[in-house]
C-alpha cells in the first residue's frame, strides 16, 4: 500500500469477492469482480437490488469486456449471486470496453434495457464491431492507423511501436462487438429510482466523453466509475478522434461535483477496493496533476514532444497497451499548458509537434 492509500479507509481491508460470487457492501448493493487481460487485471461491477413495474430483480452497473471467461464468470454470478431473481436493467458508466463490452449480451440475455449517457452510447455505437466497416481507419482510442498517425505527430515514430499500434486496429471492436440498438438516456442531476431509493446522476468529463457516476444519499454510497479511483490515477488522454482536445481541465473541474458529498461517503470505484476518504482522494488527484504539470512545464525549457516527456510522466516500463494511454496522457498535459498560454507549440519539418515554455 502506497502512502496515499494509507490516508484512505478500506472497510473490507484486503477482502475481495470470489470469482462468480458477490460481496454485500451496502443494503441492497453487492460487489462482483470480472477479469481483465491487462496489467490492470480486474474491474469492479455492482448489483443493485431493484423492483421495476412490479418485478423484483437487479440492476447491473457496468458489464466487463466481451470474452468467454467473463461470460462464464457472469453465468456463475447469475447462478450464485442473484437470489434466483432476474436482471431488470443494465447501467453503464461510460463507453470504455471494460465497462460496456458485454452490455449487448446482458441486455439480450435478460431482455433488459440499457441506460447510459447519450454521448458515450453514441461513441460506443460508432466504434463497435457491428458498426465500423473499416476499423483500421476508425478513431478508436490508442490503437489503429489513425492513432498511429496521431502519435507520430507527437513524436512516437519508432517503427516497431507504430506497427504494433496499427496491428491492433480492431482492439475496441473485439472487446465491444455489438451494442443494443436502443437505450435510456442518463443526464446530470437526474434521479434514477433503484430499489425505491434515488440515485443521483453525476456527469463528469475528461476521462470519457460523458461519464456517469451514481450517488445514493440514503445509503451514503457513490458508484464512482473511473472518475475517482483509490490507487491509480484516472487516465486523461488526447486521442486521434479529437486531436485538439483539452481534457485535463475538464476532468479537474468535474471533480468539483463531489464537493458537497459527505466526507464519510462510501466510494465504490471501478478498480481497486471500496473506500472512504472521497475528499482526501480528490485532493490527492488535484495535487498529482499539479505536480505533473509543473514537471512538464519545467521540462519544456527547450522543445519537447509528447513522446520526449514519457520518462518525465511515467517512471516505469510501459507495455504496448500502456504506451498508447501514456502517449494520450502526455499530450493531455501538454495541451493543458498550451491552451492556458504557458507553452507554445510548433510543427517541425519532420511533422512532429514540439512544445516549449512561452
Amino acid at each position: 500500500m502506497n502512502p496515499q492509500e494509507q490516508e484512505l479507509q478500506y472497510p473490507w481491508d484486503e477482502k475481495l469477492p470470489e470469482a462468480g460470487h458477490a460481496l454485500t457492501v451496502a443494503d441492497g448493493v453487492r460487489w462482483i469482480r470480472m477479469p481483465l487481460p491487462f496489467a490492470l487485471d480486474h474491474i469492479n461491477l455492482w448489483l443493485l437490488r431493484d423492483r421495476i413495474d412490479g418485478r423484483d430483480g437487479w440492476t447491473v452497473v457496468d458489464c466487463g469486456i466481451d470474452r468467454s471467461e467473463v461470460r462464464d464468470t457472469w453465468e456463475s454470478v447469475f447462478a450464485q449471486a442473484l437470489d434466483g431473481l432476474p436482471v431488470l436493467r443494465v447501467i453503464v458508466t461510460h463507453m470504455h470496453p471494460d465497462h460496456v463490452g458485454l452490455a449487448h449480451w446482458l441486455c439480450e440475455r435478460w431482455q433488459a434495457p440499457l441506460s447510459m449517457s447519450m454521448t458515450d452510447y453514441a461513441v460506443a455505437r460508432l466504434w463497435t464491431g457491428s458498426s465500423v466497416k473499416d476499423t483500421s481507419q476508425a478513431g478508436s482510442g490508442p490503437v489503429g492507423d489513425a492513432a498511429a498517425r496521431h502519435f507520430a505527430r507527437h513524436g512516437l515514430v519508432d517503427p516497431e511501436a507504430q506497427a504494433m499500434i496499427r496491428q491492433r486496429h480492431d482492439y475496441y471492436a473485439r472487446l465491444v462487438p455489438d451494442m443494443p440498438r436502443q437505450f435510456h438516456r442518463l443526464m446530470h442531476g437526474q434521479d434514477v429510482q433503484i430499489g425505491g431509493r434515488p440515485w443521483r446522476i453525476i456527469v463528469g468529463y475528461g476521462h470519457a466523453p460523458e461519464h456517469v457516476s451514481l450517488w445514493c444519499p440514503t445509503l451514503g454510497t457513490l458508484i464512482s466509475g473511473d472518475m475517482v479511483l483509490p490507487r491509480i490515477s484516472t487516465n486523461i488522454s488526447v486521442f486521434d478522434l479529437e486531436p485538439e482536445a483539452n481534457p485535463l481541465p475538464l476532468y479537474l473541474d468535474s471533480l468539483k461535483a463531489y464537493d458537497n458529498l459527505p466526507a464519510d461517503a462510501l466510494v465504490l470505484p471501478s478498480h481497486g477496493r471500496p473506500f472512504r476518504g472521497l475528499h482526501r482522494r480528490i485532493a490527492q488527484q488535484q495535487t498529482h496533476h499539479a505536480e505533473r504539470l509543473a514537471e512538464v512545464l519545467a521540462a519544456c525549457g527547450h522543445p519537447q514532444s509528447a513522446h520526449d516527456l514519457l520518462p518525465v510522466l511515467f517512471h516505469r516500463k510501459l507495455d504496448m497497451h500502456q504506451l498508447g494511454f501514456a502517449m494520450g496522457e502526455s499530450v493531455a498535459h501538454l495541451h493543458a499548458l498550451y491552451f492556458q498560454g504557458a507553452l507554445t507549440r510548433a510543427l517541425g519539418e519532420d511533422g512532429i509537434y514540439r512544445f516549449q515554455q512561452a
